[in-house]
């Protein structure tokens, strides 16, 4: 019967995925008639034909998808740091990756201020070049990409550095939420010496899927692709965690190599998403509680139903972000922070005594 379930909710989540994917493809400053008329009569108006192809194909289209597969990946880390940390409430940045990225980020763009004019898809601010976080220019989103997954990388190794490994979960959970601290601190102190770069800095700490394109998204398409894979031989071991170090001692299980393994899937998928979309809340912490509402699983499926569910949840904020107040549109990070505070403010409310009976 559980079985059952489970291929329902997989079910269930894929077609609302594919029905996001269609509306997302339709929601912009691009008005619906606007869009959809020429690409349904396109010898009516062939130029009209050629805009709206092109923005449905190298605009919306690996938006849409590149949400769904940030979302996946944030969705995937929060049931491994959930269960790897034996803490609901724990989410993929707690190894201070997030921090990390930030950090990383706003060192290539004090560094990238001065020569904005050179490497193109810059801004004006004041008197000063600054670089764009979501500039179109390759080269741009190369360095900055680089620069957050560099961070995160380097966040996750000085955090496992000050735990002295992954033997005491508690000490690591300690030790990332250190990193965080300090690393948010430096991040504040060099924008403080780079003023020019707190705009576009902003748009990296509001999380944003705007310039996602295709390239973006197929690479964490494939990181997900790893990832899940990785995720799903590694579930027994968070099967084993959950019941106690010393019942997963007696499975046979070499839980410091395997704490390893997971740590680094962790560190990857939240550095990928968080590289390419900035820092987007509540997606990877919400996901996990949303499927074990539903149906109750082994972490390997729960690593996959989270991560089919995080998806939805990105892909769906991100267009809800698009349509509120169009044609401008709002960060999709300060949108899931806004539903997902509320959400996780509703569940405590469920979950306590006084709420229990209402």
């Amino acid at each position: 019967m559980n079985l059952q379930r489970v291929a329902w909710l997989t079910w269930a989540l894929l077609g609302m995925s594919l029905a996001l994917v269609l509306l997302g493809v339709c929601v912009g400053s691009t008005g619906y008639e606007n869009l959809v008329k020429p690409l349904l009569n396109p010898q009516q108006d062939p130029e009209a034909y050629a805009m709206a192809r092109q923005i449905v194909w190298d605009i919306r289209l690996p938006r849409t998808l590149g949400a769904w597969a940030a979302g996946a990946l944030l969705g995937l880390a929060g049931a491994l740091a959930q269960g790897l940390f034996r803490n609901p409430l724990a989410d993929p940045y707690l190894l201070g990756s997030a921090s990390g990225a930030s950090l990383g980020v706003a060192l290539a763009l004090a560094a990238m201020g001065g020569g904005a004019g050179m490497l193109g898809g810059s801004m004006m601010n004041g008197g000063g070049v600054v670089v764009s976080v979501f500039s179109s220019s390759v080269l741009v989103r190369l360095g900055l990409t680089g620069a957050a997954f560099a961070g995160a990388v380097l966040a996750v190794l000085l955090t496992l550095a000050l735990s002295r490994g992954v033997q005491h979960t508690l000490r690591l959970l300690l030790a990332g939420v250190v990193v965080g601290v300090v690393l948010g601190a430096m991040t504040h102190l060099v924008l403080l010496f780079s003023p020019d770069s707190l705009q576009a800095m902003q748009a990296f700490m509001l999380g944003s899927t705007a310039f996602v394109g295709w390239t973006a998204c197929l690479l964490m398409a494939g990181v997900w692709a790893v990832c899940v894979v990785a995720g799903g031989l590694l579930g027994r071991v968070l099967d084993g965690l959950s019941l106690g170090e010393a019942t997963a001692h007696s499975l046979g299980l070499p839980l410091a190599p395997l704490r390893i393994a997971l740590v680094a899937v962790l560190a990857l998928a939240t550095g990928t998403a968080v590289a390419q979309t900035g820092l987007i809340a509540f997606v990877g912490l919400a996901a996990p509680h949303l499927v074990r509402s539903v149906i109750r699983c082994t972490h390997g499926r729960l690593i996959w139903m989270s991560s089919l569910m995080g998806g939805a949840l990105l892909m769906g904020a991100d267009t809800l972000a698009r349509w509120l107040i169009a044609p401008q549109e709002l960060p999709v990070g300060v949108l899931t922070a806004v539903l997902g505070g509320g959400y996780l403010l509703w569940l405590m409310h469920r979950r306590s005594p006084s709420g229990r009976g209402g």
